[in-house]
């Protein structure tokens, strides 16, 4: 298996528990003590946080950022201390933040420990539901002296949401399935972030019984589930993705979809711009 799909498969076990994590952090004497200063210097570790970070108006705090933070543009052009294969710990010593804002279930466990060790103050994102980003950034915002904005960002996240959910309450279900890498097909399972995306928009993913949230699965399991929509949340077109598809129709006709990863995968604002298209999308099959 090439580096390429070893990373992506990594990035949909993103939200399952480490239970052999241990978190040496003590957060509440960390959000003290950095709210007091008023621009503290900080590292992102993982996308998401990233655009919290810009979102909450501190971009201008950031001393270097993980593979992938793409979003907003001016990110881009910042070093970057993480990525698949672990942390530059040298480049993150001699940075010396103030701060490091990193991704609960996304970096790696013996890299956390490791910043603790060494004395960083370190803040751990990672909401499991998406009514649990707002209380994510309000955390944040504490935790890097941007309360304020931080409630503005939380309270209008927490009110968009839940129009969006009153919007496509009582919708008929539509039976789904989502997938996020052809080869191996990697799907979605019961508490996996995707299937709560599902269930706001009225759908059914079809794996949900699945014995793990991130299932690899095979054409022959999908045509039993013969579900009504396939959705490809992958960074291909339309054709690309129909193209995986194109000889296998007599097993499973129905249509295939594709929505953006990063603003739906992203615990950040932006999620409710994808979840919006997404739900719009399964209403209208495509």
């Amino acid at each position: 298996m090439n580096a390429l799909v070893s990373y992506v498969i990594n990035l949909t076990r993103l939200f399952i528990l480490t239970i052999f994590y241990v978190c040496f952090i003590a957060l509440s004497d960390a959000h003290a003590e950095i709210a007091t200063q008023a621009k503290p210097s900080i590292i992102s570790l993982a996308p998401h946080t990233t655009e919290l970070i810009y979102a909450l108006g501190a971009g201008q705090q950031l001393l270097a950022v993980s593979d992938f933070s793409d979003f907003p543009e001016q990110a881009q052009s910042l070093p970057k201390v993480a990525s698949y294969h672990g942390l530059d710990f040298e480049q993150i010593l001699r940075l010396s933040p103030d701060l490091i804002v990193a991704w609960q279930g996304g970096n790696k466990p013996q890299d956390l420990t490791k910043l603790a060790t060494l004395g960083f103050k370190v803040y751990l994102s990672g909401p499991k539901q998406p009514a649990g980003i707002s209380q994510d950034i309000r955390a944040l915002g504490a935790f890097i002296a941007r309360a304020p904005e931080a409630e503005v960002l939380a309270s209008d996240f927490t009110r968009r949401l839940l129009s969006l959910k009153q919007q496509f309450a009582g919708a008929p279900q539509v039976d789904v399935f989502y997938y996020m890498w052809p080869t191996p097909l990697m799907s979605i399972g019961p508490n996996a972030w995707a299937t709560h995306l599902l269930e706001i928009c009225g759908a059914h993913n079809v794996f949900a019984s699945a014995p793990t949230d991130y299932p690899q699965v095979n054409i022959e399991q999908v045509a039993r589930k013969q579900p009504t929509l396939m959705i490809a949340a992958m960074h291909v077109s339309p054709d690309e993705a129909e193209s995986f598809w194109h000889d296998k129709r007599d097993l499973i006709p129905a249509p295939v979809i594709v929505v953006n990863p990063d603003k739906l995968h992203r615990f950040t604002p932006r999620l409710l711009n994808g979840l919006t298209t997404l739900c719009n999308k399964i209403r209208n099959n495509g």
